[in-house]
């Protein structure tokens, strides 16, 4: 196959990865998803990423259709990758794709639950070396941390769920693999040190020996004190040699000249022969251990590839389940039917910020749902589209990014952040956060990004925040009704935030208006908001609480007499009951 097939791969990325890995290696290594390899080659490891998501997720990619949607993508799953075993694991959360068919995603649901399950199995001393097994993968790298990971694992006592995969290897062949994979370990081509007793010893040898032979003069000066005449002074250099480096008396003796110039000459003349002597040693015997080292690597393949793929994928469900336990997380419902409903979803990003405690859990539905809830929070069923409104900082667009995370995530095959979800699967996840930027040229790529996933057949979710905000209100009005009905007419689902609820009546039968409603003001003069939409009514800004802070934190008189000119404007008396409510509060 060739490599410019491939998603984002041009000619220069095309010729970099064949010098630095070859076609066939390159090949495998998008296949099989191997990040490192890519980043090992010199790609940047967002490119790589980019280039691997799109090889491994194909047309489901195409779910994520704006960029506001791609980045809440983006953000899930480095969410998730923070909760990672692993550096492999966490590459392979990276690249985590929507996935193309229900039964995958029920699959993956499957084996993520199934992790969490084992997980919470563990008791704290086992769950310790398990991560301490995972931990110590990504100080080896390659087969041989997996193998090494294996036997920890094996060594932990864990055999149910996620790790009856690991249980279920060779032990014993994988002590073998460890070894033999170390002993090939080496800097470069080399034996590593400890493979073989013989190898080690003759390295030794050969690097004292080579120490003697650069300073020969100092082996003459450290044995002529001791010797008595040209016979006695050649014995004692080679029995010093002997003593020095360990080698056989034997071979030290063969090393010596017949004749020598002086005393130097026959030390240096002696250690350069034995040092190239013990050289060659050590290449024949390095080459014979390499070859009984890959022989049983070759002989222990089957297990070794079982053990990498068995220790990947339990430290990547392992680390799924870290994340959903960590926000938990539920599994969602899939329905055959066109609807996205959640009970007491948070959204993911707030609680990773301010934790579970200082976010309001939201219930919220479109389309047909039977989730079981009660009445003063069940959504409506059966509108197609939600017209959302209310105060500012109600979270409006907070909602239509939990929404976006749900659908994304249930894609995903992975647990959602709600109590309960419905979710229907789609083909195009439209999400469109406001962007404060008024001209002609946002306003054609605005469209140009929301209209045609409507337009093309497929099944469509909808999440448009504040179409006004990039035009006129007027024509806002009258474009945001006619995405409504498009929406509406092509089948869709859609939530709509806007300010412009009134200017788009009539909306059609298929469609509603809910709203999100300020409170009034805290103790702290800051806006207290039920972020619980009520259902089938508009919401409210209630300018006068925001009136009544600026009137109430007023630095000096003359700002205070321009804020209560405001407070008249909007209606005095309900600036003024705001205040008084604040304080009787406090």
């Amino acid at each position: 196959m060739r490599l410019e097939q491939y998603w984002g791969i041009g000619p220069k990325t095309r010729a970099r990865l064949e010098e630095e890995l070859g076609v066939e290696r390159a090949v495998q290594a998008i296949e099989t998803a191997d990040t490192r390899a890519l980043v090992d080659a010199g790609l940047s490891r967002g490119r790589a990423t980019r280039i691997l998501r799109r090889a491994q997720g194909g047309d489901a990619m195409d779910v994520l259709a704006t960029r506001d949607t791609r980045q809440v993508y983006k953000e899930l799953l480095e969410l998730a990758g923070e909760y990672a075993l692993t550096d492999d694991a966490a590459g392979r959360i990276r690249i985590l794709t929507p996935l193309a068919t229900e039964e995958e995603m029920r699959d993956r649901l499957d084996r993520v639950e199934a992790a969490r399950e084992a997980w919470a199995g563990l008791d704290e001393r086992t769950r310790g070396s398990v991560e301490d097994a995972f931990a110590a993968h990504d100080s080896a790298g390659g087969e041989l941390a997996s193998v090494r990971t294996a036997l920890a694992l094996s060594e932990a006592d864990v055999d149910t769920g996620v790790f009856g995969s690991v249980a279920d290897l060779n032990a014993a062949a994988l002590e073998e693999a460890a070894a033999a994979l170390a002993g090939l370990a080496g800097e470069g081509d080399r034996v590593g040190e400890g493979a073989d007793e013989k190898l080690d010893a003759l390295r030794a040898q050969l690097a004292a020996a080579e120490d003697m032979a650069a300073a020969p003069a100092e082996v003459v000066e450290a044995v002529e004190s001791e010797a008595r005449g040209p016979e006695a002074f050649r014995e004692t250099v080679l029995d010093h040699v002997t003593g020095e480096t360990g080698v056989d008396s034997g071979r030290v003796r063969e090393s010596a000249p017949t004749e020598a110039a002086d005393a130097t000459d026959f030390a240096t003349g002696t250690l350069r022969t034995l040092s190239t002597d013990l050289r060659e040693a050590v290449d024949e015997r390095e080459r014979a251990v390499a070859q009984r080292l890959s022989g049983t690597v070759e002989r222990t393949r089957t297990e070794i590839d079982a053990a990498v793929e068995a220790v990947s994928d339990a430290a990547l469900y392992l680390s799924l389940a870290r994340f959903a336990d960590a926000f938990d997380l539920t599994r969602p419902a899939f329905v055959d039917r066109e609807t996205v409903a959640v009970a007491n979803a948070r959204n993911i990003a707030l609680v990773a910020a301010d934790g579970e405690g200082g976010v309001q859990p939201v219930t919220y539905a479109v389309g047909e749902h039977d989730l079981d809830l009660p009445g003063a929070t069940r959504p409506p069923r059966g509108h197609r589209v939600a017209v959302l409104t209310g105060a500012n900082s109600g979270g409006k667009t907070t909602l239509l990014e939990t929404l976006c995370q749900v659908q994304l995530l249930a894609q995903m095959g992975l647990p959602v952040p709600a109590d309960a979800a419905e979710v229907g699967v789609v083909d195009a996840i439209v999400f469109h956060r406001r962007h404060a930027s008024f001209n002609a040229g946002v306003l054609e790529s605005t469209l140009r990004s929301v209209v045609p996933p409507l337009t093309e057949g497929g099944r469509t979710r909808m999440l448009v925040d504040e179409f006004e905000a990039i035009t006129e209100p007027g024509s806002a009005a009258d474009l945001l009704h006619g995405l409504v009905r498009l929406t509406v007419e092509r089948g869709a689902l859609g939530v709509f935030v806007t300010h412009l609820a009134e200017d788009l009546e009539p909306l059609p039968p298929e469609a509603r208006t809910d709203g999100i409603f300020a409170e009034g003001l805290t103790t702290d003069l800051e806006l207290r908001v039920d972020y619980q939409p009520r259902f089938e009514t508009v919401g409210r800004s209630t300018p006068e609480f925001i009136v009544s802070r600026l009137v109430a934190n007023a630095s000096d008189r003359t700002e205070r007499a321009g804020f209560e000119t405001l407070a008249e404007a909007i209606g005095e008396e309900a600036v003024q009951r705001t205040l008084s409510d604040a304080r009787w509060s406090a």
